[in-house]
């Protein structure tokens, strides 16, 4: 099966149990947990659960589907207190939890979201205790990081001397700890011994980081007409990206650049000042190496297997898309 093939399957049957999820019970909190579960996405972390189990143990996914949907419902909440935090008026095409409903809500439909993912990966058949353990441990885990992960970039906001360790740090903990989550969970509840988990475990968290390097990456260079945001949104609020961060390190001044008006002339001009100076071709590298190094580490314990070439297929994609 083709990569895209497998990624929509899997996206249809999210999308087909957050549709019974949203229809279990007629009350406000039940409607607006499963707002943005509607909204639909690309359901990475579920296909990645998926994957994983079926490279440690062919077939081993049908077992552990529910795990699927605790990573999703996990990846959700965390969306819906982010949208609160940022002020965020839109996701997915759709009004915000916080905007549909009020703040409280809101909160109250994150925290619904959260609890719902633990009942998911405690539901699943077919795995021993020790492993059912463990993934409890790694998820209860990874939501402790991405609240720390979100409470750094928070106080980055005040900063102008985030150094590329501090952002990595951050990036790791807040995005990168769901998809090692994702993986180590897959292989924990396969059977997977203790080095399979492990290098899954760091492949996802590999894959997690170098996601969000792309996406900096992204929303310097990929126009709005395409994009639907404002395109070099990052750039203008002087965020403190890997990019900025980078770019500070080599010398490369870009306060100019740091305005609300930015034109398409500028914006032009910023990438060619970026990739002149060897910035883009650094970052780009980075994200590269932490792909390479994990697709290693993985191919070392794991045999190779249809499941295993639509991994490392899938963390390649991480690092090209939008182009």
């Amino acid at each position: 099966m083709e990569l895209f093939e497998y990624l929509k399957a899997v996206a249809a049957r999210i999308d087909h149990e957050a549709d019974v999820y949203s229809k279990a019970t007629d009350t406000t909190l039940q409607k607006a947990s499963a707002h943005l579960l509607l909204g639909g996405g690309k359901r990475l972390r579920p296909a990645m659960v998926l994957l994983a189990a079926d490279a440690v143990h062919k077939g081993a996914s049908a077992d552990i589907f529910s795990a699927a949907l605790a990573l999703e419902w996990t990846h959700t909440f965390t969306l819906v207190h982010d949208d609160i935090m940022d002020g965020d008026s839109l996701r997915r095409g759709r009004p915000t939890v916080h905007v549909q409903w009020d703040e409280p809500t809101a909160i109250l439909a994150g925290d619904v979201l959260y609890a719902r993912a633990f009942e998911y990966l405690c539901s699943v058949k077919n795995a021993s205790p020790e492993s059912k353990g463990e993934a409890v441990r790694m998820l209860a885990h990874a939501c402790y990081e991405v609240c720390e992960g979100q409470q750094e970039d928070v106080s980055f906001e005040t900063r102008n001397d985030v150094t590329i360790d501090e952002y990595l740090e951050m990036v790791r903990k807040k995005t990168g700890v769901l998809y090692a989550a994702a993986a180590g969970i897959g292989a924990a509840l396969a059977g997977g011994n203790i080095k399979q988990i492990s290098a899954f475990y760091m492949l996802g968290q590999s894959t997690g980081v170098a996601f969000q390097i792309q996406d900096d990456i992204i929303d310097l260079m990929m126009s709005s007409e395409v994009s639907g945001k404002d395109q070099a949104s990052d750039l203008r609020k002087n965020k403190q990206t890997l990019l900025v961060i980078t770019a500070r390190g080599m010398g490369v001044d870009l306060s100019e650049y740091h305005k609300a008006n930015l034109s398409k002339a500028e914006i032009a001009k910023a990438i060619r000042l970026l990739e002149d100076s060897g910035v883009l071709g650094k970052v780009r590298g980075m994200s590269e190496t932490l792909i390479a190094d994990a697709k290693t580490g993985l191919a070392a314990v794991v045999p190779d297997s249809e499941e295993r070439k639509l991994i490392f297929e899938m963390v390649d994609f991480f690092i090209t898309r939008g182009y």
